[in-house]
């Protein structure tokens, strides 16, 4: 048996009919006539467009410890949540910043690559609390309660372990756009829609886009205190990490793949996007994207954890320690949050008479 082909309308998406009095292809939805010849080429061009993504890295990511380094740093494993963190050889005990409990039990550190790259604290623990309370300004839905009476119960700066990757991107993307126009005479109101395929293509520069690499951190919470400037990072060395803490990442470069994937092609369609102008409408329909060059560091960013309690909930708040951007939950004042849709729903209730009136009036 013949397998058979669906065609699709180029205009609406419908699914075309041959129709048998104009001997042609045929869209029942919009009405659009197609010469069968031209759709097939039309069709095997669209497929040859869109081979599908092509993603591939060299993940080299750092490289081993020099002589001796291993010597000056201790690893730390908390035995209540299982964190790793990596500190100078004169911390014997710390608490550990995910769970708050008491870590001891120093080990070397072994086994994993060295950073290539480091970006040093720039913000002091005292401006990282001050970004605290001003995070709380200005939020109308956060109990009072909390403002007044909230403290906080830990504060540590500790390095968390980022890898970057750089890649050359060669992307292809189809756009299915619209124009609508409307008029009117003494009996109807017209709207006319045009259909339109929009193609762009072309080549996009990644450098150093971020993926964590430590399971303890969430992933928003880290993509939340981005950008970090990586103009300012320096090559690594171990005198940076006295005083703060470091986590060894548990994630490795090519695990961490995926994340920087779905982060360039997203980057690259919205680019591409910003380009199709003066249309009504327009809808991504198919992309491809290969990537060049690509490449993969490992390296340590600064991060300030704040952990707070209220009510019996824990609240944790990232700091970024190069620029002092914050990102956190905030609990909710439900009181306020009723009054403030009876206020909006009070005033929607007012321009709807008002309007109604209006027209009444006219």
């Amino acid at each position: 048996m013949t397998e058979l082909k669906e065609y699709k309308c180029p205009c609406c998406g419908g699914a075309i009919e041959f129709n048998s009095a104009t001997q042609s292809m045929l869209c029942p939805y919009c009405g659009t006539e197609f010469d069968i010849a031209t759709l097939q080429s039309f069709d095997a061009e669209l497929q040859q467009e869109m081979g599908g993504d092509n993603m591939h890295w060299a993940t080299t990511g750092g490289t081993g410890w020099y002589q001796g380094e291993q010597e000056s740093l201790r690893s730390l494993c908390c035995n209540s949540c299982g964190g790793e963190v990596v500190v100078d050889a004169t911390t014997a005990a710390t608490e550990c910043p995910f769970c708050g409990n008491p870590v001891m039990v120093p080990a070397q550190l072994s086994g994993a690559l060295r950073p290539n790259l480091i970006i040093p604290f720039q913000v002091d623990k005292e401006a990282a609390k001050a970004a605290l309370r001003n995070h709380y300004k200005g939020k109308r839905l956060l109990p009072k309660v909390f403002k007044d009476e909230n403290h906080i119960d830990e504060i540590k700066g500790i390095y968390v372990p980022f890898w970057l990757y750089d890649t050359d991107t060669q992307a292809s993307v189809r756009y299915k756009a619209t124009t609508t126009r409307s008029w009117s005479d003494s009996s109807y109101i017209y709207t006319e829609t045009c259909y339109y395929m929009v193609r762009r293509g072309g080549y996009v520069g990644f450098e150093k886009v971020p993926v964590d690499g430590s399971t303890k951190m969430e992933d928003d919470l880290m993509e939340s205190i981005e950008p970090f400037d990586c103009t300012k990072a320096v090559p690594f060395h171990t005198a940076y990490l006295s005083g703060f803490l470091a986590d060894k990442y548990d994630v490795d470069s090519a695990t961490s793949i995926q994340r920087a994937n779905e982060r360039i092609k997203r980057s690259t369609e919205d680019a591409f996007r910003t380009t199709v102008q003066g249309y009504t409408t327009v809808i991504p329909e198919a992309s491809s994207v290969s990537f060049h060059n690509g490449n993969a560091n490992y390296a340590l960013y600064p991060v300030w954890l704040l952990n707070t309690t209220w009510n019996g909930q824990k609240y944790t708040f990232a700091v970024n320690g190069q620029t002092g951007k914050i990102a956190g939950d905030l609990p909710l004042d439900k009181s306020a949050l009723t009054r403030w849709r009876f206020l909006l729903g009070a005033i929607a209730g007012v321009a709807a008479f008002a309007l109604s009136y209006l027209v009444w009036l006219l």
